[in-house]
């Protein structure tokens, strides 16, 4: 074969986790080629302008949790600007009875407040004295439960798992889902304790820079990727097929179609970040790599309904948005207020909400028409946010068949067997939301981490 054909990397699947990695990559100097099925890279996240409307078809916003992230957003400041929420959106609204309530971040207000009962509240005395769990599979609920009790599990934690995962939390596993809750309890005895020893904890600078407030990109999330983009220049193929590895032994045989011509290349590295979906046609000719408890990876429904308001005649939107809990049996998660997170989403005077339906809530909603959607969407915002003056200016539905991972007991089956992969072939790297996380900044610490990882081998 051509040696031009020969990479020292081949990256599967134009996300953020893939540009991330091939960004460091080409300012490494590493000879490496981005493989893409679509016709543009970014995956689902994307921006869209409308009718006086900017909104996002993907992920409306991220934290900043990573110093890879803080790192890579200083990098690209040139090429695209950071837009920090604004600071009057921190409110968090839960619906509970027939209205909103806000969640609590004080003492005081956790005291006032009539999202949790007085027994649960009186338990947080305690919570500090309990012992430890001893159940390294167990869910989020019965952790909660077991700390806080079910006020706090149907009004705090039930809501904010749909508005992450849009999960259950009687299924996911909080080791993996919520690594950071599970932590607390285990190296500090308690959540309140450890929250309080954290506070008080020397912090490195690269610690002190990781501010966990909410961003989006000015103009969008799609100016990230389009910066991203521009500094990889032609090391991307977009419009791949028909992708498969041939793992017998490094360089390892790329095999793909791109604009209906075969062509074959070979790569010492692959590092693939697709979904679990897409590993099995990649690998579907190779029994060798048992990719079973990947393929078993479960995934939640979800839609999403954006709607827009030249004239916004309902309450004021001044919080992030409001979720919904389970026990109160609505149709919807949940719904974001774009317009105040972010500036210049809509009109002055207007509103930009994006709704969200499904998960493993409800996931026969994805089934629906758009007219059922439209309806049950309109009808909620008319309830619960006192809007029904008008019709919206802008209705867009995407539905998502493969929203968001299930970090479920199964997932350390699936942690091992990568970990199986990786040790058996050598140079193949099997990455993306499988593991480490579904934000945006756990996507971009993985592609930063694995390209350090073969930066240094490969030098």
């Amino acid at each position: 074969m051509d040696t031009s054909q020969k990479y020292d990397v081949v990256v599967i699947g134009g996300g953020l986790t893939g540009l991330t990695l091939a960004y460091y990559l080409k300012k490494a100097g590493v000879r490496f080629l981005l493989l893409e099925s679509n016709k543009r890279v970014g995956g689902v996240i994307q921006t869209i302008a409308e009718n006086g409307f900017v909104f996002e078809t993907g992920p409306n916003s991220g934290i900043i949790s990573s110093i890879e992230a803080v790192e890579l957003f200083d990098e690209l400041k040139k090429d695209c600007n950071l837009e920090i929420a604004n600071p009057n959106s921190n409110d968090r609204w839960i619906w509970k009875k027939g209205k909103w309530h806000s969640l609590p971040t004080t003492i005081p207000a956790g005291i006032k407040t009539e999202l949790f009962s007085l027994g649960d509240k009186l338990k947080l005395l305690t919570e500090p004295f309990l012992p430890k769990g001893k159940n390294p599979d167990e869910t989020v609920a019965d952790l909660v439960l077991r700390r806080l009790g079910k006020s706090f599990l149907d009004y705090a934690v039930d809501p904010f798992i749909s508005g992450i995962y849009a999960g259950n939390p009687y299924k996911l596993v909080t080791r993996h889902a919520l690594p950071k809750l599970y932590n607390l309890e285990h190296n500090y005895g308690s959540f309140i304790r450890g929250a309080i020893k954290k506070k008080f904890e020397p912090k490195n600078p690269d610690t002190q820079k990781v501010s966990r407030e909410i961003f989006s990109m000015e103009l969008g999330m799609q100016k990230l990727i389009d910066a991203l983009e521009n500094k990889i220049g032609n090391n991307i193929l977009l419009n791949i097929n028909n992708l498969e590895i041939t793992p017998k032994n490094q360089p390892y045989k790329i095999n793909y179609d791109i604009n209906g011509e075969p062509n074959e290349i070979l790569a010492d590295n692959v590092v693939t970040t697709t979904g679990a979906a897409s590993l099995i046609n990649i690998f579907h000719n190779h029994p060798e790599i048992d990719i079973s408890a990947i393929a078993n990876l479960k995934y939640t429904k979800v839609v999403q309904l954006i709607a827009g308001y030249k004239n916004w005649h309902g309450i004021e939107l001044k919080a992030f948005g409001g979720l919904v809990p389970s026990i109160e049996k609505r149709d919807i998660l949940g719904l974001l207020f774009i317009s105040s997170l972010f500036n210049d989403r809509a009109p002055q005077g207007g509103a930009l909400i994006s709704a969200f339906m499904g998960g493993e809530r409800r996931p026969d909603i994805i089934e629906m028409s758009d007219s059922e959607i439209i309806q049950i969407v309109k009808s909620e915002i008319a309830a619960m946010l006192g809007h029904s003056k008008s019709e919206p200016d802008l209705l867009k539905i995407y539905r998502y068949e493969r929203a968001i991972p299930q970090y479920e007991v199964s997932s350390q089956l699936r942690f091992e067997q990568i970990a199986r992969i990786e040790k058996e072939f050598k140079g193949i790297i099997l990455a993306g939301n499988i593991r480490n996380g579904i934000g945006m900044a756990d996507r971009i610490a993985q592609g930063r981490q694995i390209a350090d990882k073969l930066i240094n081998e490969i030098k």
